[in-house]
């Protein structure tokens, strides 16, 4: 992710957190669903079966994992319809230029913003296919003053140039400020279970910077939205990925959610920190 300099930039994000009975069901179901859309949406250039594959049944977690600490925050309408927000990192141009900043940009000029605007508008489909509300939103959209929903995920990409052999794998971070912290964790934390079981990409905590923790649209929005911002693998090393299956990235994020508003367990992977 970049911000309008020639250093990448990273995610920040917070997340909404209210309980969800009307989607109980969804934990057993939303397989089928999803990888029937999924498969559906396939370019023709695209193999579904890389993207529908075994790895699907195995995000969900076993019986006999402990679920992660949770927060209260009371009772809901169980026939209220959950909203989410979900940003397309770098979309839209800047208020203040009137320009759009792609992002990080490679050799060959794919950019941050065409990986991140794929990736996010399959997010949207799917969260749309399970019944919820959702906004697609640009980086600097108006609709972010004071956005209130159960939750938000701004989704990005890392740099496109080569840092080591260890820059791949994504990062998922909330606000450092966050007035929500406990229920914002619950975000973060499913999503970084449910994206790297999706996935295969290992969690890379160490290059987590101010640029995601201090990310400019937890300041704007509601204190009490829940947010989260990913960035979903490092362009360079992760190109292969990112580009050719992006419907498996859009999965991991969309489990994500789903595990949050559901109260799923977790199982962060043994080895990560």
């Amino acid at each position: 992710m970049n911000t309008g300099s020639d250093q990448p930039e990273e995610v920040r994000r917070n997340a909404p957190f209210p309980e969800a009975l009307r989607y109980l069901g969804i934990t057993l179901t939303v397989s089928a669903i999803l990888a029937t859309l999924f498969t559906a949406w396939t370019p023709e250039s695209l193999n579904p079966a890389d993207l529908v594959g075994d790895v699907f049944g195995s995000m969900f977690v076993s019986e006999e994992l402990e679920p992660a600490e949770t927060a209260s925050v009371g009772e809901m309408d169980e026939e209220r319809v959950l909203k989410v927000g979900v940003v397309a990192g770098h979309m839209g141009p800047h208020p203040e230029t009137g320009l759009v900043d792609p992002g990080s940009i490679c050799e060959d000029g794919l950019t941050e913003l065409e990986v991140n605007q794929t990736i996010a508008e399959y997010v949207v489909r799917g969260l749309q296919a399970v019944g919820m509300e959702v906004d697609y939103l640009e980086e600097f959209d108006n609709r972010l003053t004071g956005y209130e929903a159960d939750a938000l995920v701004s989704i990005h990409a890392d740099a496109c140039y080569y840092i080591n052999d260890e820059a791949t794998g994504y990062k998922v971070s909330r606000s450092a400020a966050s007035d929500i912290p406990q229920i914002s964790d619950r975000l973060v934390n499913c999503i970084i279970d449910r994206y790297g079981r999706a996935t295969g990409l290992d969690f890379h905590p160490g290059s987590i910077t101010l640029d995601m923790t201090e990310y400019h649209t937890f300041y704007e929005i509601h204190s009490n939205t829940p947010a989260a911002i990913i960035e979903t693998g490092f362009l360079y090393l992760d190109r292969e990925f990112l580009t050719s299956q992006p419907e498996k990235a859009a999965r991991g994020i969309v489990e994500g959610i789903l595990c949050y508003v559901n109260k799923e367990p977790i199982n962060l992977f043994e080895s990560q920190p």
